[in-house]
């Protein structure tokens, strides 16, 4: 329905003799109007407030190409789910939510498994087993599917993902198993003395204990040298910020010779919950792999680890809890040797963590990626650079565009210093760029963090792991092969989003983007949100999910983003596995137990709002100007965020998303600055055309995986008349696109 009547220029009616009829058609039009979002009821006098947009020319904020900014994923599914989501049919729907270039997910590595990018591929070992390389040959066959394979050498019991799949063996009380440490950050590989690489184990106890004695029993190689601390904050693994590691009085080994170590750390028992082993020296011995393998003598191995007391009489007591599954006493690690052989591969057909990275051919070949450039990922942190540079040749022998590559996946959840990602990233920057020296690398994949990320201090006290990072990247000459930065966004924890959470979100995301910029990020590298959803339980698929990502897929853009992708592409919708309260997040649609797409949530209709109304879906210049409004409540939030796009087309796109979920809000809009008069105001004039979807388009019912929308959309368009005084009324809860021409 379409409206010609524009607020401030309310039509009059007059009901003659006081006719019933009249009356009833004067009710109809006003209810018309209402329903098409562009009729006001307030009085002619009462206040409408503004939104301001700085239409200034030289105020431009940044600049996109949709079918490049606003992007999807694909991300790791059930392996008896990829056939149905790449179907035809099912992507059809994908694909109608207008989203353009993909981002495809690296999720093996979260699991701490080794990924299998082609199935077809050797071993280092002649034997079947070692280090995998994939083919980089072409074949006939199609490559539909990879996965991982679990590490026997993990010293994780919990990080990022592992808590779904696995243990760590530094106690799971089985001395025929052991932890290793990558190979690749040892000397061999970084040109650096192995000093400047300490690697390390981390026990939690679970609680403050008294401690003041350790067994560690070594592997080949062992550490010569190493020392023993106790961390004086809260959590040593989760607020790195807020502490720090004290040697025990008596906790340096400088002449380590392996076997079964027990160590008296000091005369008095000090009470702590966390515990490391900061190792900086190897045997160099090998382990129990094939001595024709250098990468199987370098670093350190432990079989398992024992903590405690000691008392007169030498007898040691254990606090810790040993066993092969998630009940142990936690344990961390700084690295893990990506070895591992066939039998490691695990595929559970209804298990994501343990099912397919959908193939590189499937991919590229479906219709996912619209045949646009890709950002692709390499696995990096339990991986090999020959690996790795195997898949980019194949990916360039098949002739599949690929945009930026991205190195390794969320650093940050694996506990990794950034001295050692940043070795790992030289060395598989080398690789590739051997295969095409104009890939466009990057990193880090940061997990959706909204403070700078705190890591144990260095020597000189920096705790930024970005600012180090970089760091690391400049003391060797390399800051060019850093060609974007990349991270993830999710901004919410928790199973309950409160409808407040929205009045933050556009701080929440332009601080966090502030804060690498003033952790060095150089401004002409471009920053890239390679993943991002709400995050929020049942929240996700409520009214909430669609003003949520309005609001951050146009406040990243507006703020100097290069690429923002919509995490899931895909139509998966599992239950948030935190959260009893929710089926499905993350997602466009909600499927049936086939994965068989049966109706769309509210963040299907707002990606289309976005790709589709608020951008002109070509592939050209954007230009983003600032624009804000005045409507605030009583508390002084910002109850209507606005976001101004003038497309190539000429015309002014503006997003206004209302987030007082009771109320309408009328509102004036005021473009200022223009060519030649920085103090001029302006205003939409003639057709403006105004699409809305809100809670009265889309409300959801939950019934975990039974949930429903009803009413299930579409948005409502109508035509407004655009002039000075013209007032535009945002319902309640809504997102609302005006478009037109100003003067």
């Amino acid at each position: 329905m379409s409206s010609k009547f524009p607020l401030g220029r309310v039509a009059h009616f007059s009901c003659h003799d006081g006719s019933l009829f009249a009356a009833r058609v004067v009710g109809w039009v006003l209810a018309v109007f209402l329903l098409a979002g562009a009729v006001s009821t307030f009085a002619p006098e009462s206040h409408a407030q503004e939104v301001r947009v700085d239409a200034t020319p030289n105020h431009v904020t940044n600049s996109f190409s949709p079918l490049y900014a606003l992007g999807a994923t694909v991300d790791r599914v059930p392996s008896n789910a990829t056939d149905t989501f790449f179907r035809p049919d099912q992507l059809n729907q994908v694909l109608s939510a207008g989203w353009g270039s993909v981002s495809y997910r690296q999720n093996t590595e979260l699991f701490v498994q080794a990924w299998h990018w082609n199935p077809r591929g050797s071993w280092s070992d002649p034997s079947g087993r070692g280090y995998f390389t994939g083919s980089a040959t072409p074949t006939a066959e199609m490559i539909r599917h990879s996965y991982g394979y679990s590490l026997q050498h993990r010293g994780f019991t919990r990080n990022g993902g592992t808590e779904f799949d696995g243990f760590s063996r530094l106690d799971d009380g089985d001395l025929t198993t052991y932890w290793k440490s990558n190979p690749y950050l040892t000397q061999m590989f970084t040109g650096e003395d192995d000093s400047l690489h300490p690697q390390w184990v981390v026990i939690d106890l679970g609680k403050k204990q008294d401690v003041d004695a350790i067994r560690v029993v070594w592997a080949e190689p062992y550490a010569r040298a190493y020392q023993v601390e106790y961390w004086t904050g809260e959590d040593a693994m989760d607020d790195q910020g807020n502490g720090e590691w004290k040697k025990f009085a008596s906790g340096s080994v400088t002449d380590g010779k392996g076997g079964t170590a027990t160590l008296s750390l000091g005369s008095t028992p000090v009470g702590t919950k966390f515990v490391r082993i900061l190792m900086t020296e190897s045997s160099n011995t090998c382990d129990t792999h094939s001595a024709s393998d250098r990468r199987n003598c370098l670093g350190y191995a432990i079989k398992e680890l024992y903590l405690g007391t000691l008392n007169g009489q030498k007898n040691f007591k254990d606090l810790l809890h040993h066993s092969a599954d998630q009940q142990q006493s936690l344990t961390y690690c700084s690295s893990v040797d990506p070895w591992h052989e066939p039998s490691d591969l695990y595929v559970a057909p209804d298990r994501m963590e343990s099912g397919d990275q959908p193939g590189f051919d499937l991919f590229y070949t479906s219709g996912i990626t619209r045949g646009l450039p890709a950002v692709v990922a390499v696995a990096m942190l339990y991986a090999t650079p020959e690996d790795s540079a195997a898949q980019m040749t194949y990916l360039k022998k098949r002739g599949y565009p690929v945009w930026h590559v991205e190195m390794g996946e969320e650093p940050d959840g694996q506990y990794m210093l950034p001295e050692d990602y940043g070795a790992l990233y030289l060395q598989w920057a080398t690789a590739l760029h051997r295969v095409d020296p104009n890939f466009k690398l990057g990193g880090p994949v940061f997990q959706g963090v909204t403070e700078d990320i705190k890591v144990w201090s260095d020597a000189g006290g920096k705790n930024s792991w970005f600012g180090r990072f970089l760091d690391y990247l400049k003391t060797h000459g390399r800051l060019a092969d850093l060609a974007f930065m990349s991270f993830e966004h999710y901004p919410y924890d928790g199973c309950e989003t409160p409808w407040k959470n929205l009045y933050q979100e556009p701080q929440l995301l332009t601080h966090i983007m502030q804060v690498w910029w003033d952790d060095g990020l150089p401004p002409d590298v471009p920053l890239l949100d390679t993943e991002t959803n709400a995050h929020g339980g049942e929240a996700s698929v409520e009214i909430f999910g669609a003003l949520w990502l309005g609001d951050t897929f146009a406040a990243f853009l507006t703020a100097g983003g290069k690429a923002t992708f919509y995490y899931h592409g895909l139509s998966y919708s599992p239950p948030h596995p935190a959260c009893p309260n929710s089926w499905g997040t993350y997602h466009m649609f909600m499927v049936d137990k086939n994965y068989e797409i049966k109706s769309r949530t509210s963040q299907f209709f707002a990606a289309q709002l976005l790709t589709q109304e608020w951008a002109q879906p070509v592939d050209a210049e954007h230009r983003t100007f600032k624009a804000a409004s005045d409507v605030k409540d009583a508390e002084g939030h910002v109850l209507v965020t606005a976001y101004a796009v003038l497309r190539p087309d000429g015309q002014w796109s503006l997003l206004l998303i209302n987030k007082d979920y009771d109320n309408p809000h009328p509102v004036r809009i005021v473009f200022h600055g223009g060519e030649g008069d920085a103090n001029s105001n302006r205003s939409f004039a003639g057709p403006v055309k105004m699409v809305i979807f809100g809670k009265a388009q889309y409300q959801w019912h939950p019934a975990r995986k039974q949930g429903y929308a009803d009413p299930d959309g579409p948005a409502v368009t109508s035509s407004v008349e655009g002039a000075a005084d013209t007032q535009y009324v945002l319902p309640a809860a809504s997102m609302t696109i005006l478009r037109g021409r100003i003067k």
